[in-house]
């Protein structure tokens, strides 16, 4: 899943405006506003291109550089963008709300759906 908020973060850490970035690239600066609100994706030939420009991984634009390992079981990797080991750490903040989701996770995620509407 291409993550915008990525492009944006490393465009700004450059100095770059979005005309800047999208005369580096060759493409207009509606598309790259679309690419970092996450309304447009790039196709690979521009995808590429941002690689470059903004000297990054194709791995990092697509949220898969955390690379998570199970503790004993040295072969098993799991590979999370960084966005989803926020929404861990701050629900392993509240112990009780651990301890909710454990109990039946598929339940408790459907409920929380269900009550936010979503």
């Amino acid at each position: 899943m291409f993550i915008g908020s990525r492009v944006r973060e490393l465009r700004k850490a450059k100095g770059l405006t979005q005309q800047d970035l999208a005369d580096m690239i060759n493409v207009t600066k509606v598309s790259v506003c679309c690419y970092e609100k996450g309304t447009r994706t790039p196709n690979l030939d521009t995808f590429v291109d941002l690689i470059n420009a903004l000297d990054t991984t194709a791995a990092y634009l697509l949220g898969m550089d955390n690379v998570v390992v199970a503790e004993n079981e040295e072969d098993y990797k799991v590979v999370l963008p960084k966005e989803d080991i926020q929404i861990i750490n701050e629900i392993r903040k509240n112990p009780k709300l651990v301890e909710y989701l454990r109990e039946d996770p598929k339940r408790r995620v459907e409920y929380i759906s269900k009550i936010k509407n979503i």
